[in-house]
């Protein structure tokens, strides 16, 4: 339940703290005294859509606060926030939510910064508003169906989670072969294109290393003259007219003779014979290169080609030969997908074809359980309405199947509710023939029937019972009061018969201060509630006759209270 709520420099609230209890709790008070502000300030904690023009007028950001209490340790809410790493101690949740007046909002769950759109899925496990022009669910038919389905309980449950994995791997393989019809020309082209590059690829002959290979070859055959000149004038150095290698040849001699002498000088002459052999192998081998080197103007240009080649490769098909070589094994796996693509889509038809049969048969299942919970719901809701003084009101809820082999994320039904307020007239869809009042009644019904069962931790209503009084008044209280017997309820309200209905009884009023207006929130206390009670029969002036009634209010208030708990 909501336990405590915390509302600073929020529109004309300066600051506010009010704790609440269990049960049934009333705000009254004059009309805009600041009743709806506190919900909207609720309904903002709760993911709701906020503005600048909630800040207080001066204030640099308004500040909302709410603490929860979680008595049933397993809540869904905790499951939640357990997956988003949030922890939870003693079943208790803090939403925090700062609105700046940059137009930038914080959000916090127990201490840790969340999005908008987390703050709202944990606020709606949490809070229940429901408002005079608020009956969404009721006026939007889609709705309809959830509804049906949260009445027909755990086994619908159990039958819809069956249905929905199935459904999934419906939908996504149907939708891949919607695409694969839809991109058939580019599958084509795709062919194509693999095709031309995958044999413009395999032509080139591509080898690892060749590239370098050939930049070689090419220096040396650009640079061939200066080679040539090169390799001969160190061959003529070394065994031409010069006679370098003789004098070394002497030179090995006369140093071996006088190390026969000098031991000492013996790794000299090993150093210069082995010089002599050096430059004599290789003096043989420049003559050798010397004796096969011949230019070629046809190779250079083949070499040139092949480069220029590799290079037009690499442009379209990768920086490195590896990279081109990888890209042809990828596109040649591609390819060949592509090419037995008929094939496995005819096995995916046929499988889609299988899951369709087996839809069929999950789906009538959830159809039979809706059909069963449709006739319970008619009976329940028609008994409520009787209660809240719409003795004449005829409540049915339609089911019809869609078109053949149409199925949706709820199966194959359509669900819709139907009225009729008047004997003798045909039953109609709710959202065109029902009025205000009528949808508000219809929607306490729904509350009172699925309160026990909701989840949330807190039910908010604010001013559902405007424009009702008399039997329908005290009927509404009733419903409101029988409500708050299984869950926290919230109520804003003018009637002195839902206030008289109250556990826990809170004033609003407007207060001046410093000549600013705000909005404060003053505890009723039981001795008080006559009176209160009192003024809001009659207005400004109490008489003896409106302190009686209430007193009778408050009696019979007490008695109905001990039939609903």
């Amino acid at each position: 339940m909501l336990s405590e709520i915390s509302i600073q420099n929020f529109a004309i609230i300066e600051k506010l703290e009010v704790a609440f209890d269990g049960g049934l709790t009333v705000l009254t008070g004059e009309t805009g005294a600041g009743k709806s502000i506190i919900i909207d300030a609720v309904q903002l904690l709760a993911g709701g859509r906020g503005s600048q023009e909630y800040i207080r007028h001066g204030a640099k950001k308004a500040e909302l606060e709410g603490l929860f209490i979680l008595e049933d340790g397993k809540h869904p809410v905790i499951e939640k926030l357990l997956e988003l790493g949030i922890a939870v101690e003693e079943g208790v949740v803090i939403l925090r939510r700062d609105l700046n007046a940059n137009g930038k909002t914080v959000c916090r769950v127990n201490g840790k910064l969340v999005t908008i759109a987390v703050l709202r899925e944990i606020g709606s496990q949490l809070i229940d508003i429901h408002g005079q022009h608020e009956n969404q669910e009721l006026m939007h038919e889609s709705r309809h169906i959830h509804l049906l389905d949260h009445f027909a309980g755990d086994e619908f449950t159990r039958a819809y989670i069956n249905y929905q994995d199935l459904y999934d791997s419906y939908r996504k393989l149907k939708r891949k072969l919607e695409m694969a019809d839809e991109n058939e020309q580019q599958v084509a082209q795709k062919i194509d294109l693999y095709s031309f590059q995958l044999k413009e690829i395999d032509a080139a002959e591509l080898a690892i290393g060749e590239e370098d290979n050939l930049e070689e070859e090419k220096r040396k055959l650009q640079n061939f003259n200066r080679l040539y000149e090169r390799l001969n004038t160190a061959y003529e150095s070394i065994s031409g007219d010069t006679h370098a290698l003789d004098w070394v040849g002497a030179a090995m001699s006369d140093i071996e003779d006088a190390a026969s002498v000098d031991k000492a000088l013996m790794p000299h002459a090993e150093s210069v014979a082995t010089s002599f052999y050096t430059l004599q192998d290789t003096a043989h081998e420049l003559k050798s290169m010397l004796d096969e080197m011949e230019f070629d103007p046809a190779r250079l240009e083949i070499v040139e080609d092949r480069l220029a080649l590799l290079l037009s490769l690499k442009r379209k098909y990768g920086k490195t030969i590896e990279d081109i070589l990888l890209y042809r094994d990828k596109i040649a796996d591609a390819l060949e997908n592509l090419l037995s693509r008929d094939e496995r889509l005819v096995e995916e038809q046929e499988k889609l074809n299988h899951l369709l049969q087996d839809l069929e048969i999950e789906a009538n299942e959830l159809s039979i359980i809706r059909q069963q919970a449709a006739v319970l719901l008619e009976k329940a809701i028609m008994e409520q309405l009787h209660q809240l003084c719409m003795e004449k009101t005829t409540f049915s809820v339609a089911i019809e199947r869609k078109a053949a082999g149409v199925f949706d994320a709820n199966g194959y039904d359509d669900v819709a509710f139907l009225i009729s307020t008047n004997v003798g007239e045909p039953l109609k869809p709710l959202v065109k023939v029902a009025s205000g009042g009528e949808l508000s009644r219809m929607m306490l019904a729904l509350k009172t029937i699925f309160s026990k069962h909701q989840g949330v931790t807190s039910l908010i209503f604010d001013e559902v019972d405007t424009g009702v009084s008399g039997r329908v008044a005290q009927a509404i209280a009733e419903k409101i009061a029988m409500i708050a017997s299984h869950s926290q309820v919230l109520c804003i309200s003018h009637l002195p018969q839902v206030a008289a209905m109250a556990d826990h009884h809170y004033l609003i009023k407007k207060e001046v201060e410093n000549d600013r207006t705000k909005t404060a929130i003053h505890d009723v206390i039981e001795s008080d509630r006559t009176g209160e009670l009192s003024r809001m029969l009659s207005g400004a002036e109490i008489t003896p006759l409106t302190l009686k009634h209430a007193e009778e209010l408050l009696t019979l208030a007490a008695e109905r209270k001990k039939t609903f708990r």
